[in-house]
């Protein structure tokens, strides 16, 4: 499959819709919770069992961004698109049939490693299409399409929930809702595959060899391959800075309504279940609009300044529900929307982050690479907070003690994160790609697998 040019007058603000309707699809991810209590009744699971899906996910979405953002860079957006409207939408098949059969392995497969390979490639898939297009603005471009995958849960988490109410919480309903999920997303996810194209290239411009058609360099600027990238401090640094903001993050996120619950369960005024969700709500939220705002500010004060934001502001917010405890609710709302917006807007920030330090070239399969930090996160943070209110909770503490020691642990995360963002200098030279004016560049073509 070619990538598509677009055509002479195609509007570039035709692209974010289509890369929208990508990560509005894969969003659902952060959804899952609202299978989990049907899933854990209809089939006799653990609460450690049912989140299975989604950790399995979250693994395969970073190993397949690593390893299948050099043919996202080669075979363009369509090709990346469809690959994950095919995997993520039969993830969900496959996980229709593991419901109707009660064989819960095919959920934990189909959900979590077919659906992963999905959300994984549909996540850099308009990445570097976009900063191709919007060069003067890649913050507020990437902000734009990133913001979906955080809003995603918006959408999901009511319509799920209505899906389960009218088929029914059984194994039977679950299969039915897994498989409206399959064939709605796959409809929805189309328009993007429909929508999607790349720049025309202009006549003289400069270029590299083996660059996907439309990638926009200039004579002069930073392009380095995603080989070369990895050898560089650079790529380990910012593998750091996200690894630790998002583990300070999806901490919360995981947990976000027994955490509520627990933190103010010995005041007078104890959180519902409903208030509880509404707080979920509000972190998702929280979650999107930090995408496409702080992205789009750091169009203005840079990349690194963003993220000292991120890191300082967000060791911060912890040290403040740490010493106020359950003292006032609405502060701990705020501090945890604040780290979610933070959560939102370091992933959104990241690919602006990637094109200032190794250019445009090889954007999308850089930014693949450097996904498998939340693979690592999305099981650390979890894991941190869910093992330490558990052995609080052993030994007889309740309230805020269940997660005073996870907050310590979270602002030590972010210190280190803070430090490595600070290690983050300008590329050295030897790892550049020299980019000539119409013509080829051989040093590019002789890298084996780029």
């Amino acid at each position: 499959m070619k990538p598509p040019i677009a055509p002479a007058g195609w509007s570039r603000w035709l692209v974010p819709p289509a890369a929208l309707a990508v990560h509005l699809s894969i969003g659902q991810a952060y959804a899952w919770s609202v299978f989990k209590p049907p899933l854990e009744s209809a089939l006799n699971l653990s609460g450690t069992q049912s989140a299975l899906p989604f950790q399995l996910g979250i693994v395969m979405l970073g190993l397949s961004a690593a390893f299948g953002g050099t043919l996202v860079e080669r075979k363009g957006p369509r090709w990346a698109m469809t690959v994950a409207l095919i995997f993520f939408s039969s993830g969900f098949l496959l996980s229709a049939l593991g419901a109707e059969t009660r064989q819960y392995w095919l959920i934990v497969f189909g959900y979590g490693f077919v659906g992963g390979i999905g959300l994984g490639i549909g996540y850099i898939s308009p990445v570097s299409t976009l900063i191709k297009w919007f060069p003067d603005r890649p913050g507020t471009a990437t902000g734009i399409a990133i913001m979906g995958f955080g809003g995603g849960a918006l959408i999901a988490s009511p319509w799920s929930q209505a899906m389960l109410d009218h088929f029914g919480s059984d194994s039977g309903g679950i299969a039915a809702a897994f498989l409206v999920h399959g064939l709605v997303y796959a409809l929805f996810m189309s328009l993007g595959v429909f929508l999607i194209r790349v720049p025309r290239p202009k006549p003289g411009a400069p270029t590299v060899a083996g660059a996907e058609p439309g990638t926009v360099v200039l004579i002069g600027s930073v392009q380095v391959s995603a080989k070369s990238a990895l050898r560089t401090p650079q790529f380990w640094c910012l593998w750091i800075v996200l690894c630790m903001n998002v583990t300070a993050g999806i901490g919360i996120l995981e947990r976000a309504a027994p955490m509520i619950t627990d933190f103010f369960a010995n005041t007078s005024a104890a959180v519902s279940a409903s208030a509880a969700a509404g707080f979920v709500a509000l972190l998702s939220a929280a979650n999107m609009a930090g995408r496409i705002g702080w992205s789009s500010l750091s169009d203005v004060i840079g990349r690194k300044n963003i993220y000292r934001m991120y890191l300082v502001v967000g060791i911060a917010m912890y040290l403040v529900i740490f010493l106020a405890g359950d003292s006032a609710k609405p502060l701990f709302v705020v501090c945890a929307m604040v780290i979610l917006s933070f959560y939102g807007g370091g992933f959104a920030t990241l690919p602006a982050y990637l094109k200032d330090l190794f250019g445009t070239y090889q954007v999308g399969a850089i930014h693949g690479r450097l996904l498998t930090a939340w693979s690592v996160a999305g099981v650390l943070g979890p894991l941190i907070v869910n093992r330490v209110a558990d052995a609080q909770a052993d030994t007889g503490k309740s309230g805020p003690q269940l997660y005073g020691l996870s907050f310590v642990i979270m602002i030590c995360l972010l210190v280190v994160g803070l430090v490595a963002n600070e290690f983050v200098r300008p590329v050295h030279p030897r790892h550049h790609i020299a980019t000539h004016k119409g013509e080829s560049d051989d040093h590019v073509t002789a890298e084996p697998g780029v």
